[in-house]
């Protein structure tokens, strides 16, 4: 199955949303202790590395592009490499 890969501005976007609402739950702290906005906090934190993972992903993916085709010029590289020294060592 394919994998769907979001545009950096959908991952931005939501991680925008995301870091306004964990500023909303650590002012919240701020005022008392809760154990139901810490451990909203928690997770919200997990969601934000995440989704910066992912935005990094997908950066790399647009400079440099998919994985495969990536892995596919290294291994291209590699046997016209192999080839040359086969070719030098025959003279």
């Amino acid at each position: 199955m394919k994998e769907v890969v979001r545009t950096t501005n959908e991952i931005r976007e939501e991680l925008d949303q995301a870091i306004a609402r964990r500023a909303e739950l650590w002012n919240r702290l701020y005022q008392g202790s809760d154990a139901e906005t810490s451990a909203e906090l928690a997770g919200l934190s997990k969601t934000i590395d995440e989704l910066w993972g992912e935005y990094r992903t997908a950066e790399a993916r647009k400079r440099f592009g998919s994985p495969e085709l990536i892995h596919a010029r290294a291994r291209t590289e590699e046997r016209l490499e192999r080839d040359s020294r086969r070719v030098k060592q025959a003279a």
